[in-house]
């Protein structure tokens, strides 16, 4: 079953049950789904705190998260050094990058995810500082930019113009049929990355100036002191963490509509959550507080 490239957007919510299917005729194909009914999350939180006040002990920060990120930015720096006298194009090289470095930095994408809602350190500050060494081995600055955008995920779940999540109209007259939809999950990256640019514009801050000065500082050291193989390998590395990687998957179950369903959240909860902060059972880091680090979500 293919995904469809409709992401439910809100209006004038109003109250009903939770997780209601939306009213009037059948899905446009050639439109959005519009929804008329409030945002469920919010609703079913409070059903979940009211019934089972012991939830709220899962909240706070982790510490275990800045030995995590260490180990992966660790890891990653090592393999880039390692493969510095390995063709680009060739097997070991690509291998490398899809196998170990998209895991990798999907995984720090992640760890990203969970220092935007401040789950690192209690203070704000070294949260920052943190997103900003974990965005090294992607090689392109984006963590301070990210935390806003996400923090209005959150607060603006799907509404148009406001959650940058949301596909564009753009997206849906192109991509609505199988080859574009095939082509969407493999350059995924590109639209997460850049869709929200041309959607809503951020207020530039000294965190995204600082962000963007220490990203091209350590990739100018990198290329000047072992040449352009490290940040070819580090590039490639986050483009297959977002494209055809069975890490890149949840992307898809957590954010876009299926054919006949009217849900749009799904979550996963086999082995591969090891290496993604368990942020694939998405149902309860929406539904019991993204103020929960994903670790701690049974």
């Amino acid at each position: 079953m293919l995904f469809t490239m409709d992401l439910s957007r809100h209006e004038s919510p109003r109250r009903t049950s939770p997780g209601s299917a939306c009213e009037g005729p059948p899905q446009d194909p050639s439109d959005f789904l519009w929804l008329m009914t409030e945002e469920p999350h919010r609703t079913r939180r409070m059903a979940i705190i009211k019934a089972h006040p012991d939830v709220t002990r899962l909240m706070g920060h982790e510490p275990l998260t800045k030995y995590l990120v260490l180990a992966v930015v660790c890891v990653q720096l090592a393999l880039a050094v390692l493969l510095r006298h390995t063709h680009p194009l060739s097997p070991a090289f690509l291998l490398a990058a899809y196998a170990v470095g998209g895991t990798a930095n999907h995984n720090l994408f992640l760890a990203i995810h969970e220092i935007t809602h401040n789950l690192a350190f209690r203070a704000i500050v070294p949260n920052r500082l943190l997103a900003i060494f974990a965005n090294l081995p992607i090689a392109v600055p984006y963590s301070a930019a990210f935390k806003g955008y996400h923090i209005e995920h959150h607060k603006f779940l799907g509404q148009d113009g406001i959650d940058t999540d949301l596909p564009t109209r753009l997206e849906l007259l192109c991509l609505n049929n199988v080859l574009g939809k095939v082509f969407f999950a493999t350059f995924q990256i590109f639209f997460y990355a850049l869709r929200p640019g041309f959607v809503r514009s951020q207020r530039l801050t000294k965190w995204h100036i600082l962000n963007l000065l220490v990203q091209l500082l350590f990739n100018y050291a990198l290329l000047h002191s072992l040449g352009p193989r490290p940040l070819i390998y580090l590039l490639l590395s986050s483009f297959f963490a977002g494209s055809l990687h069975p890490c890149a998957a949840h992307f898809i179950a957590e954010h876009y509509l299926w054919d006949r369903m009217h849900q749009e959240t799904f979550s996963y909860y086999g082995p591969l959550n090891l290496l993604a902060y368990n942020v694939r059972s998405c149902h309860p880091h929406l539904s019991y507080s993204p103020h929960t680090h994903s670790g701690r979500i049974p």
